[in-house]
C-alpha cells in the first residue's frame, strides 16, 4: 500500500486516524502498531514475518546489551548488527553477489549456475536502519531500551515512515514514543493535514508528470535521441525524484504531525546547494545524519592522523550509502562519484566556487546532481556513459517527441518551486507555508485549498494508470 494510492486515502488513513482519536489514550500505540501491521501486510504478506523476526530478537538483544558491561556488551552489539547486516545482505544483495560470480564464471570459460532469485522485501534498507539505529543507541546510552515490546514494534513499524522514510533515530523519536500527550493537539492536526497534502500534491501532480516523461525518455534507444531530448529527459527525472522523495516526506512528517509525533526534516531546498557538500546538507537529511553518526564517526570521522585517511572515510561512506539505494554498480558509481565531489570540495573546489559566487555554483552543483541522476536512473553503467556522452554531444537539438502542455508547465512549476528558496521573497514564502501556527483566517484558506488540491489530487489518481512507487528497490 502507498500513500499515493485511492485505497490509503479514501480507507486506510481516515480510518487509522479515526480509531486512534477515538480510542482510549492508554492503547494508542497498540492501535497504530495494528494498523501498521495491515499496512505492511497488504503489499508484502510473505514479508511481514521477516520484519517480526528480526524486530523481536534486536528488542531482546538491546535488553542484553543495557546489562552488559565491557567487552561482553561489545559482542552481544556485533552480534545483533550482524544478524541485520545479515538479513540486508541475503535479501537485498544475495541476487547482485551471484549475478556477479555468474558473469566473472562466464568470462573464465565456465558454466554459470542456476540459483533461485530471492524477492526484495519492501523497505527493509529503511527498517533495518531503524533497527540498527536502535540497538547502537542503547549501547551508547543514549537512551534505554523500552520496557514494552509494543513500544519499539511502534518505532520500527510505525507506517508513515515504514517503507519511504524519513530514517529517525531511536533517541530522536524516544521520548515521543512512551509519552507525546502535549503535542496531540488541534494545531498539530491541522499543520499535519495541511504538510500532507503539500507532500501529496508533489507526489501526484508534479512527480507523477516528471516521472512520466523521464520513463519514456529512458526507454527510448540512446543512439535515437537527440541531445535535447536527452537533456529533457534528465531533468524531468530530477525533478521526479526530488517531488517524489521530499513528497513522501512531507506526507510521512505530516501523518507522523497528526498523531503527535515531530519528524525531523528530510530535504531542505537541495538544488540551491552551491556544493556538493551543501547538497548533502539538505538532501535525504535523515541518510546523511545516519552515516555521520553511525558509520563516519565510527570510522575516524575528519579526527584522523593522514588525509589520505579521511578521503578513505568519505569515500567509503558515499560508497556504502550509493550501495544502500540499489543493488547494482550504477548505484555504486553515483555513490563514489558524490564521494569524490566531497573530497574535490576539501582539496579546492570549495575555494573557488566561493570565488565564481552564488549563481555560478548553484548552477556547476545542479549540473552535477543531474550528471549522477543519470548514473542513478540508468539500468547499467555502460547505458547512463551512453546518455551522458549524448546529452554532450550537441549535435541535434529537435524536440521531435512533442511533450505535452502540461509537461512544460509542471517542469517550470518545478524549476520555480525548487530554486523559489534561493532568494528572500522565497525563504519568507516557505516559512510562512510551513509555520507550524496560522491565525484563524490563515487555517481557513489554507484548509481551503488543502481540501482542494486533496480532490484535484484524488481526481488524478483515479483517472490515470501512473503512479510509480520508486522505493521498491530500497
Amino acid at each position: 500500500m502507498v500513500f499515493s494510492s485511492s485505497i490509503f486515502l479514501l480507507y486506510f488513513l481516515p480510518l487509522a486516524l479515526l480509531t486512534y482519536y477515538l480510542i482510549n489514550p492508554k492503547y494508542k500505540n497498540i492501535t497504530i502498531v495494528i494498523f501498521s501491521l495491515f499496512f505492511y501486510a497488504w503489499g508484502a504478506p510473505k514479508y511481514i514475518f521477516v520484519v517480526l523476526f528480526a524486530m523481536l530478537a534486536d528488542f531482546f538483544f538491546a535488553k542484553k546489551i543495557h546489562k552488559s558491561e565491557g567487552i561482553r556488551k561489545k559482542v552481544i552489539l556485533a552480534i545483533a548488527i550482524s544478524l541485520n547486516i545479515g538479513f540486508l545482505l541475503y535479501f537485498k544483495y544475495a541476487n547482485f553477489f551471484l549475478d556477479n560470480v555468474n558473469e566473472s564464471l562466464s568470462l573464465m570459460g565456465f558454466k554459470p549456475f542456476e540459483f533461485t532469485r530471492i524477492a526484495l522485501p519492501i523497505g527493509i534498507s529503511f527498517f533495518t536502519f531503524h533497527e540498527m539505529s536502535y540497538l547502537i543507541d542503547v549501547y551508547r546510552a543514549k537512551k534505554l531500551p523500552l520496557k514494552k515490546i509494543t513500544d519499539y514494534a511502534l518505532y520500527i513499524l510505525f507506517f508513515p515512515q515504514l517503507i519511504a522514510g524519513p530514517i529517525i533515530r531511536y533517541n530522536e523519536i524516544a521520548d515521543q514514543i512512551e509519552n507525546r500527550g502535549q503535542n496531540e493537539n488541534i494545531d498539530n492536526r491541522l499543520t499535519g493535514f495541511f504538510r500532507f497534502i503539500i507532500g501529496l500534491s508533489k507526489k501526484v501532480l508534479i512527480a507523477n508528470v516528471m516521472g512520466e516523461v523521464a520513463d519514456k525518455v529512458f526507454a527510448m534507444p540512446v543512439v535515437d535521441l537527440a541531445t535535447s531530448t536527452a537533456w529533457i529527459g534528465v531533468l524531468a527525472y530530477t525533478f521526479q525524484i526530488y517531488f517524489d522523495f521530499s513528497g513522501y516526506s512531507d506526507m510521512a512528517i505530516g501523518i507522523a504531525r497528526m498523531m503527535g509525533f515531530k519528524f525531523p526534516e528530510n530535504f531542505n531546498s537541495p538544488y540551491i546547494s552551491q556544493s556538493v557538500t551543501e547538497l548533502w546538507r539538505r538532501w535525504h537529511m535523515t541518510l546523511s545524519r545516519w552515516m555521520r553518526d553511525y558509520l563516519y564517526f565510527s570510522l575516524g570521522g575528519s579526527k584522523v592522523n593522514s588525509k589520505s585517511r579521511l578521503y578513505f572515510n568519505l569515500s567509503f561512506v558515499f560508497i556504502i550509502s550509493g550501495f544502500w539505494h540499489g543493488a547494482a554498480w550504477n548505484f555504486i558509481v553515483w555513490g563514489a562519484f558524490h564521494g569524490l565531489f566531497l573530497i574535490l570540495d576539501r582539496l579546492f573546489l570549495l575555494k573557488i566556487l566561493e570565488k565564481i559566487g552564488k549563481w555560478p555554483s548553484i548552477a556547476f552543483t545542479f549540473l552535477l546532481t543531474m550528471i549522477g541522476w543519470v548514473f542513478f536512473r540508468s539500468e547499467t553503467i555502460g547505458g547512463a556513459i551512453t546518455y551522458l556522452k549524448k546529452m554532450f554531444s550537441f549535435n541535434n537539438f529537435s524536440f521531435e517527441n512533442h511533450f505535452s502542455i502540461q509537461f512544460w508547465s509542471i517542469l517550470i512549476l518545478a524549476v520555480l518551486i525548487s530554486f523559489s528558496t534561493s532568494v528572500k521573497f522565497g525563504l519568507k514564502l516557505e516559512s510562512k507555508l510551513y509555520s507550524p501556527k496560522h491565525s484563524l483566517i490563515g487555517y481557513s484558506i489554507i484548509t481551503i485549498f488543502c481540501i482542494m488540491f486533496l480532490y484535484i489530487s484524488v481526481g488524478s489518481i483515479t483517472s490515470s494508470g501512473f503512479n510509480p512507487f520508486i522505493y521498491f528497490r530500497f
